[in-house]
Parts: C-alpha cells; sequence; structure tokens
C-alpha cells in the first residue's frame, strides 16, 4: 500500500512539474507579445526611460496614428490581402493536385518525383539565380512574382499526401466502380476527408505569405505592389533614419521605438484574428499529415 502511495505521490509530482513547465513556456511566449502591446500604446518617454514592461504608461495612440498616417498604407493592406487570399488559394489547389497524384499506387515513377520535391527542401540554387531567373520570366515588378515562384511547399505537399496515403483504398476502388473518374474521386472523396489538413496547410501558406517581405524586398520596385511587410519596413527604416538625423544627442525617438511597437502589431493582429477559426482543426490536421498509418 506503501508503495503505490509512493507511486501516486511521484505521478502527480511529476504531472505538476510538466504543468509548471508548460506554464512557463506559455508566459514566455505571452509576456513579449503583450510587451509589444505596451510600448505601442506608451508615452516615448516612458519608454525611453524603461518604465514600460508589461502595462503601459502615459497612454497615447500616437503611434498608430502615424502608422496609419501614410496614405499608400491601406492600399498596401488591401493588396497583402488580396495577394494573400490568391497565393492561399493557388497554394492548395497545386499542393491538392500533387498529393492526390503521388499518393495514388498505380502512379508511374511516383518516387522519382517523390525525391525531387524532397530534393528542393534542402537545396536551391541562390538569390542572384532567382533573380535571373524572374528577369527572363518577366515577373520583376509584378503581382505574379509574390504569387507564382512559392506558391507550392514541398513540406505542405508532403503533409497532405501522407494524409490522403491514410485514406482507404476500398473507397477508391468502390467510386470508380461506380464510374467515378479521377477529378470526382479527387473532389467528393479525397479532400473532405482531408479538410482538417486542408484547413492546417491553409494556414501555414497564408502566415507565410503574409509575414514574407524579402521577395518583394528583392523583386519589387513600384510603390503600389509594395506588400504590408514591406511597406512597414520601409517606414520603420525612414523612421530610424530620420531619429538618427534629428533625435536628442542621438538617442533613439518615439519613431524608433514606440513606432516600431506599433507596426509590428498592425502586421500581426489580421493574422491573430483569423487563426481561432482554424485552430481546432490544426493539431489533427497536422497529426493526420506527419503521421502515416
Amino acid at each position: 500500500m506503501n508503495q503505490h502511495v509512493k507511486r501516486g505521490f511521484v505521478y502527480n509530482a511529476v504531472k505538476v512539474g510538466i504543468y509548471i513547465f508548460i506554464a512557463l513556456l506559455s508566459l514566455l511566449c505571452i509576456i513579449p507579445f503583450f510587451h509589444v502591446i505596451s510600448v505601442s500604446i506608451s508615452g516615448n518617454e516612458a519608454v525611453l526611460s524603461n518604465q514600460v514592461w508589461f502595462l503601459p504608461k502615459d497612454i497615447t495612440f500616437d503611434a498608430y496614428k502615424t502608422v496609419l498616417g501614410d496614405p499608400t498604407m491601406m492600399h498596401s493592406f488591401g493588396f497583402t490581402v488580396i495577394i494573400t487570399i490568391l497565393f492561399t488559394a493557388l497554394g492548395l489547389a497545386l499542393t491538392i493536385c500533387a498529393a492526390y497524384v503521388l499518393s495514388r499506387q498505380r502512379m508511374m515513377g511516383k518516387g522519382v518525383i517523390n525525391t525531387i520535391f524532397v530534393f528542393t527542401m534542402y537545396f536551391g540554387a541562390g538569390l542572384i539565380p532567382d533573380y535571373l531567373l524572374m528577369d527572363s520570366l518577366n515577373l520583376l515588378d509584378t503581382a505574379a512574382v509574390l504569387i507564382l515562384p512559392l506558391a507550392i511547399s514541398a513540406y505542405n505537399m508532403i503533409i497532405l499526401r501522407t494524409a490522403m496515403q491514410a485514406i482507404p483504398a476500398s473507397l477508391e476502388e468502390a467510386a470508380q466502380l461506380d464510374g467515378c473518374d479521377d477529378f470526382r474521386i479527387l473532389v467528393q472523396i479525397m479532400v473532405p476527408l482531408v479538410i482538417p489538413t486542408l484547413a492546417t496547410l491553409a494556414l501555414f501558406y497564408a502566415v507565410g505569405r503574409w509575414n514574407s517581405y524579402s521577395d518583394a524586398l528583392y523583386y519589387i520596385q513600384s510603390s503600389n505592389l509594395q506588400p504590408l511587410q514591406l511597406k512597414l519596413y520601409n517606414l520603420v527604416a525612414a523612421a530610424a533614419d530620420s531619429s538618427a538625423l534629428e533625435g536628442d544627442g542621438g538617442q533613439p525617438s518615439q519613431a524608433e521605438e514606440v513606432v516600431k511597437s506599433a507596426t509590428v502589431m498592425f502586421a500581426t493582429v489580421p493574422i491573430i484574428i483569423v487563426y481561432p477559426f482554424l485552430q481546432k482543426y490544426f493539431v489533427s490536421g497536422t497529426m493526420v499529415g506527419a503521421v502515416k498509418e
């Protein structure tokens, strides 16, 4: 009996230790986020004197007025939303087609094609060849350069392919006996059964496109084609340069500290709003696509 009680005590102690560890990890993610919010709505003097940590001080929304005061900012926001939607839709369409074909046993040469996909995950040509390729395809300084080059992810394709491989082959065989072709099998059987995985991949594609600015930095010159992240990057960089020239004694000003936090929040909130709608699919979709039964 004493041994049983001792085992129960050890089990509960380990369980409490795990909960504490998870709580600490959660705080490591939450506290910096609230710190950024607090800085973005705090007064400049309080931020410069390091008085702001978890709660804002001398609350003001001047930083957000600075961000939204750019006449092209809302245009860039709307353009980024459109680009993200098109990029996600195209990425899912290509991923579904590739994953379905490569998940079927009757597909000839699928091993070679799978190897080619995996190869692209580890090796790339580099920035200069990519730039020359975009130039030869006449994609530079166009909206298409933000959509087409990264429209399909090998990692996402492998997740979806594995999820489709877990679907019993008997369902496909029954559909073929009923006269269904591959397109109907894909649309009416495969896609409905992998909705959680598709929702997860949609989140991957949308977040990746929304947060990316490096490709726009290299390939886009026109101001009306600049996505939100690049606009925010340019705004913060310009504010930092202005602060260095006009700040008191070279000290960072509101433009460098507070506005930087405001731009981070302005770019982060839309994705935070979308995430709860897909959260219920996230864990199950990832696990279904990551583990082959």
